[in-house]
C-alpha cells in the first residue's frame, strides 16, 4: 500500500473502515467524524533601499511564509529558491479577458506538502516509514488578486475532498498518471505541484498564475523569523493520541491567547483532533493567517536590516515556487501587487463541502454553494461587499456580443460546419445526464447545422458549458455555433484537445435546447457554508473538541 493510501498512523484512505474515535459529547455541531492521527549578502546599494520598501504584508507572507524579503543578498537568495513547472497536467482554464482598464486577476495556490524527504521534515512530522514516499498536499489554499488590486479572496480546499485529478506527468521523473477520482490531497504526488495546480483549475475553470509550496521544515523556520503569532483558544487543549485515536499534533495550550511559533505554530497548522474535524482545521489555518497579517503590519520590520535579512533567508530556504516567479526581483514585483490590499478587503473562505457517500471520513464539493464560490472567482468579483455597490473588477460577465462586433473571421454557412457535442454534465454532486449530447445535437441540426453530431465518448466533467475550437480559422464557426445556442461570447475558446469545433455540455446546462447564462455573482454573495472570515477580524478563537481538553 502506498503512501496516498495509508495515514502515518496505519488508518486507510481508500474507503476501508477505521478504528472508531471518541465519543460525540462536546463535539462541535456540525462537524464529521474524527480521523486517523496526523503524524496529519551584502546590501548592494539601490536594491537594499528598494529593500527597505518591500511590505510585509504581502499575502504570500500571510499564508506559508513571505514570498520573498527584498533584494539583499540577491544573488544568494535566487540560489536558495528552488523552483519547478506551472503546470504538469491536462487543464482546459483560460486566464480572464483583461477588464476595462487593461487589468487581469491574479491567482497564486499555495501547498503545504507533508514530505518527509529530509531528517528535518522526519522529526516534525513523524512518519519514518514512509520518508522515501511522495509527498501529500495536505494544505491547499487559492489567493485570489483582483483585477484592480482593491480586494483578496482566499479559499482552502480540506485536504480529504474526493475531486477528479487530471492525467498527470511527474516533471522530475517523466512518470505520467491517469486521470483519477480521488482526494484532492493526493494529487501532489501524482506529478508535483504542478498536477495539483491542474486539479484546481479542472475543479474551479479559473486559470492559475502560479504556485508555491512549503513543508514542515519551512514553517517552523518562517514561523521563528516572524517572531510568533497570536493564536486563541476557548479551552485548554492537548492535540494528542487518545484510546482508538492515535496521533495528533502535540499542540498543548491554555485557553486564552497564546504566541506561538517555531514547532508549536506547526502544530497549531496541523491540529485535527482537537478541532472535531479536518473542515475545523482550515478555519484555524486561517485563524493563524489572518493573524500574521496582522503582526506584520505591527511590526518595523523593514526598517532593521538585521530582521530584514532573517526573513529574507528564511523565505527563500523554505518556499518552493513555479518557474514564472523563480527569482526574488520576480517575487518583489508580485508582492508590490499584493500589498496594496487592505486586511479588511482580505476574505478566506473554505470550499462549501458536504460528506461523501462512498466514504464517510471523505468529502465532496457541495453543488451548488461549491459553484458560487467558483463563479465569483471566475468573474473576478468580490468575496466581501465593502466595495461600493456593484463592485467588480470587470473582468467577468462579458456576456453576449453580436455577429457584427465578435466576426473577426466570417463563419461557414451553417450546413457546412461540422459540431461535435460532448456530454460534460457530471459534477461532483450529480451523475450526467443521460442524452444531453444527442439533445443538443439535434437541437443544432434543426436549426441547420446538419452536420452537428453527438461524441459517443465517455462523459466528461465541466462546471461550464464551453465551445471549443482547434485553430483560428474555425474561430468564426465556433462564435455562430455558440451564437445560435445561446452561449456567450466568453464561452468560445481556442483549445488544442479538440479536433473541430466541439460543444462542451457542462453542469450549468442540464436541461433545455437553448442555454441560459446563469446570473453573474453579486459581490459579497458567498454561501454560508464558506465560513468567511475578514484578515482583520480579532479575537477569534477555536472551540476544542471536549475529548482533547485538559
Amino acid at each position: 500500500m502506498t503512501r496516498s493510501d495509508v495515514y502515518e498512523d496505519g488508518t486507510r484512505q481508500d474507503g476501508a473502515p477505521r478504528r472508531s474515535g471518541p465519543p460525540e459529547e462536546g463535539r462541535p455541531e456540525g462537524a464529521r467524524a474524527a480521523e486517523g492521527g496526523d503524524g496529519d549578502g551584502r546590501p548592494r546599494g539601490g536594491r537594499a533601499r528598494r529593500a527597505l520598501r518591500w511590505s510585509a504584508t504581502t499575502l504570500a507572507v500571510l499564508i506559508l511564509g513571505t514570498a520573498g524579503a527584498g533584494y539583499l543578498y540577491y544573488d544568494h537568495l535566487n540560489d536558495n529558491l528552488v523552483r519547478g513547472e506551472r503546470s504538469s497536467g491536462d487543464s482546459k482554464a483560460e486566464r480572464s479577458a483583461p477588464n476595462a482598464a487593461g487589468q487581469t486577476p491574479l491567482n497564486i495556490l499555495l501547498i503545504g506538502s507533508d514530505s518527509r524527504a529530509s531528517d528535518a521534515n522526519v522529526a516534525l512530522g513523524g512518519g519514518k516509514a514512509n520518508r522515501g514516499n511522495p509527498p501529500l498536499g495536505d494544505v491547499q489554499m487559492l489567493i485570489h488578486l483582483a483585477a484592480d488590486r482593491k480586494s483578496a479572496a482566499v479559499v482552502s480546499i480540506p485536504r480529504d475532498t474526493r475531486v477528479d485529478i487530471p492525467r498527470c506527468t511527474d516533471p522530475d521523473t517523466g512518470t505520467t498518471y491517469p486521470e483519477t477520482n480521488d482526494i484532492i490531497n493526493t494529487s501532489l504526488a501524482r506529478g508535483g505541484p504542478g498536477c495539483t495546480l491542474a486539479t484546481w483549475e479542472n475543479l474551479t475553470g479559473v486559470y492559475v498564475d502560479h504556485w508555491m509550496t512549503i513543508d514542515f521544515a519551512g514553517v517552523v523556520r518562517m514561523a521563528d523569523a516572524v517572531g510568533g503569532v497570536e493564536v486563541c483558544v476557548r479551552q485548554n487543549v492537548w492535540d494528542r493520541p487518545l484510546p482508538g485515536v492515535p496521533g495528533g499534533s502535540g499542540l498543548k495550550l491554555r485557553a486564552g491567547t497564546t504566541k506561538v511559533e517555531g514547532v508549536q505554530a506547526l502544530q497549531w497548522l496541523r491540529t485535527r483532533h482537537a478541532w472535531g474535524s479536518d473542515i475545523l482545521r482550515t478555519r484555524a489555518q486561517r485563524m493563524y493567517m489572518n493573524s500574521m497579517i496582522r503582526t506584520l503590519r505591527g511590526q518595523n520590520v523593514f526598517t532593521d536590516t538585521g530582521r530584514l535579512t532573517d526573513l529574507a533567508e528564511a523565505a527563500t530556504k523554505s518556499l518552493q515556487v513555479s518557474e514564472e516567479i523563480g527569482s526574488v526581483k520576480k517575487l518583489y514585483d508580485l508582492g508590490m501587487q499584493l500589498r496594496t490590499v487592505p486586511p479588511e478587503r482580505i476574505t478566506m473562505t473554505t470550499l462549501p463541502t458536504v460528506q461523501d457517500p462512498q466514504n464517510a471520513n471523505h468529502l465532496l464539493p457541495a453543488g451548488d454553494d461549491a459553484e458560487q464560490v467558483w463563479a465569483l472567482l471566475r468573474d473576478d468579483v468580490p468575496f466581501d461587499d465593502k466595495g461600493g455597490k456593484g463592485a467588480r473588477s470587470g473582468t467577468g460577465g462579458a456576456g453576449k456580443s453580436s455577429r457584427e462586433e465578435r466576426t473577426a473571421d466570417p463563419s461557414a454557412p451553417d450546413d457546412e460546419i461540422g459540431v461535435l457535442v460532448r456530454n460534460a454534465t457530471r459534477s461532483a454532486t450529480e451523475a450526467p445526464v443521460t442524452g444531453r449530447a444527442s439533445a443538443i445535437a439535434e437541437e443544432l441540426t434543426e436549426q441547420g447545422f446538419t452536420r452537428a453530431a453527438p461524441d459517443t465518448s465517455a462523459a466528461g466533467a465541466e462546471e461550464r458549458t464551453v465551445v471549443r475550437y482547434p485553430a483560428d480559422d474555425l474561430k468564426g464557426d465556433a462564435q455562430r455555433v455558440a451564437e445560435s445556442l445561446g452561449v456567450p461570447m466568453s464561452s468560445v475558446r481556442r483549445s488544442a484537445d479538440v479536433s473541430g469545433v466541439t460543444v462542451v455540455v457542462g453542469a450549468d446546462w442540464r436541461e433545455g435546447g437553448t442555454y441560459r447564462e446563469p446570473e453573474p455573482p453579486k459581490a459579497g454573495d458567498l454561501p454560508d457554508d464558506a465560513d468567511a472570515i475578514g484578515a482583520d477580524e480579532k479575537g477569534a478563537c477555536m472551540d476544542v473538541y471536549a475529548p482533547y481538553r485538559w
